[in-house]
């Protein structure tokens, strides 16, 4: 019985997120309300408070959501990567980007980027923080294997160079989510140019 609740708790609160997901993008964050994302996932305003205390929830959520499965994604791809660092920076970094935009629309983006720098203490910046962090640390790991196996120089601080790569992707990231008219295809131009670069700095 404890199982089957907890079934049916995951499947309300995912038809919640699916639900705001969809009314975010066609309404936009600010103009949607907690009962307009009850009425599309056919649930009482009461039962989306059970799962969330506020919007922001909702979309600190969504955010998790969509990196839990590109942590996945990762995870799978750090068990047997590319040799080449080029190749695997590619692999890994072009799974993030090209995941991006499947929960998150580019203003969802930007509102939960706001929402995270206006309040450095609050409890959407520390969960959001965390997650980069997540994001992160898997890069480090990739060079780190890749060090293992011989294809980044042994004198080079796998920890150190990973956060530099996250946070130059981050930041190309950032300028996507900016620029309501740039592809994904530019971004993804974009890493493999900087990829080429990191590569030819880190390769034996």
């Amino acid at each position: 019985m404890a199982g089957l609740r907890a079934l049916n708790k995951a499947d309300r609160s995912r038809r919640i997120l699916d639900s705001a997901s969809r009314l975010f993008r066609q309404a936009g964050y600010d103009a949607v309300r907690i009962e307009d994302i009850a009425a599309e996932a056919r649930l009482s305003p009461g039962t989306v408070y059970n799962h969330f205390e506020t919007k922001g929830d909702i979309l600190l959520a969504i955010v998790a959501m969509e990196v839990e499965e590109v942590l996945a994604a990762g995870d799978a791809l750090l068990a047997d990567p590319p040799r080449d660092i080029e190749a695997a920076l590619n692999a890994l970094i072009g799974g993030y980007y090209g995941h991006s935009l499947n929960y998150l629309s580019k203003p969802m983006w930007r509102t939960a980027m706001a929402q995270s720098i206006a309040a450095p203490g609050a409890t959407f910046s520390v969960a959001y923080t965390a997650l980069d962090r997540r994001l992160t640390d898997q890069v480090c790991r990739l060079l780190a294997i890749l060090q293992a196996q011989g294809r980044v120089r042994p004198d080079i601080d796998a920890r150190a160079f990973g956060e530099i790569v996250f946070n130059d992707i981050n930041n190309m990231f950032i300028e996507f989510v900016k620029n309501d008219a740039q592809p994904l295809e530019d971004l993804q131009e974009s890493m493999r140019r900087h990829h080429a670069l990191w590569a030819r700095v880190a390769a034996v």
